[in-house]
């Protein structure tokens, strides 16, 4: 079958990879279409160390092909979203319903896949770019059969992380004012959940001011293109600003650019060993630093709630898919995320 495959050196599209059958609560899905996620190329650049070779993707909606001992939730023929949150279900984490925090669910990747006889190990416990896949029976959430495929795909990650992130993480209020830098595939998801959440000014910051009216469109009321002019519109500073590009300039500028009680959110991804820096005495009001893992999301009560809102018309999905690519064109769909020509890229198989 046919998968993209990063070796340690290239990315390549490959057609003789292999999965196995799914073991006792287990999922076999065959992928209908998958996002490219930032975090997909930071595997490729280095920025997040991971196992090689291993076959990409982690943001994919498909059908269920077969299912393994007692898996009852989903059945073969199901439409579902996958998450990337293999989580135990049974730890003290789980228990409280944190299941971003299950210890389980982190730093240990599988091998589902063979090439040439070889093992191949699974990327975020998911690797969406394969025409089908192994997961854990939790990851598989089911959703209505008239979602797009290239839309439902886009919630088990962007949506989780940039929606979850406003309503879960810094649980945003109605009448709150809210800064989102960078408007990506993340931030614009934040700039929803924004709106969603009923935040009153919400400020949307990118360098590049062709990004301007989707981010009007997903829910900014302003947009600027440096954080330097926040402050002319939010002269006491912001309830919540939210780092959505990884650089430790812009969590500096997010920190500074809180107002009393406010909260910095940090989302986007810097090289591993990054270090921040900011004055201590500016936290003494009340404000705080957090960090927010895949939105601090419940993965099968959220994809399907978000699921629902977009059927409402309440939450932006079509609108993030920019361009869809065939999994062959994966070398055009890389450059033009990386070009920021795309806010989403989508294959499809």
């Amino acid at each position: 079958m046919r998968g993209v495959v990063f070796d340690g050196g290239e990315v390549l599209v490959v057609d003789d990879l292999a999965v196995r059958e799914p073991g006792p609560g287990e999922v076999l899905v065959a992928i209908a279409a998958a996002g490219l996620c930032h975090s997909d190329l930071s595997v490729v650049d280095g920025t997040i160390p991971f196992p090689v070779p291993v076959v990409l993707g982690h943001e994919g909606a498909g059908v269920v092909e077969a299912v393994g001992a007692g898996v009852t939730h989903v059945a073969p023929g199901d439409h579902v979203a996958l998450s990337t949150l293999a989580n135990c279900g049974t730890c003290a984490d789980c228990d409280r319903g944190r299941p971003t925090m299950c210890r389980r669910a982190i730093g240990r990747p599988g091998t589902p896949f063979t090439r040439g006889g070889a093992p191949v190990y699974q990327f975020a416990a998911n690797s969406a770019f394969a025409e089908r896949t192994v997961v854990k029976a939790v990851q598989a959430v089911r959703i209505p059969a008239d979602i797009p495929p290239a839309s439902a795909a886009l919630i088990g990650c962007g949506v989780l992380t940039g929606v979850g992130a406003v309503l879960n993480r810094a649980r945003v209020e109605r009448g709150d004012s809210v800064v989102v830098i960078g408007t990506g595939g993340i931030g614009l998801n934040v700039l929803q959940g924004a709106r969603l959440a009923g935040a009153l000014r919400i400020v949307a910051v990118d360098s590049n001011p062709a990004k301007a009216a989707v981010a009007r469109r997903f829910g900014a009321t302003d947009f600027l293109t440096s954080v330097d002019a926040v402050r002319d519109l939010l002269p006491t500073g912001a309830d919540h600003a939210f780092e959505c590009v990884g650089r430790v300039e812009l969590i500096r500028a997010a920190i500074d650019l809180l107002d009393r009680h406010g909260q910095a959110v940090l989302l986007g991804v810097p090289p591993a060993t990054a270090e921040a820096s900011f004055l201590v005495s500016s936290l003494y009001l009340d404000k705080s630093v957090l960090g927010c893992r895949y939105g601090s999301s419940r993965p099968q009560a959220d994809i399907a709630l978000y699921a629902e809102l977009y059927r409402e018309g309440r939450l932006l999905l079509d609108e993030l898919v920019t361009a869809v690519y065939p999994v062959e064109d994966f070398a055009k769909a890389r450059a033009d995320a990386e070009a920021g020509r795309v806010a989403r890229a989508v294959l499809t198989f």
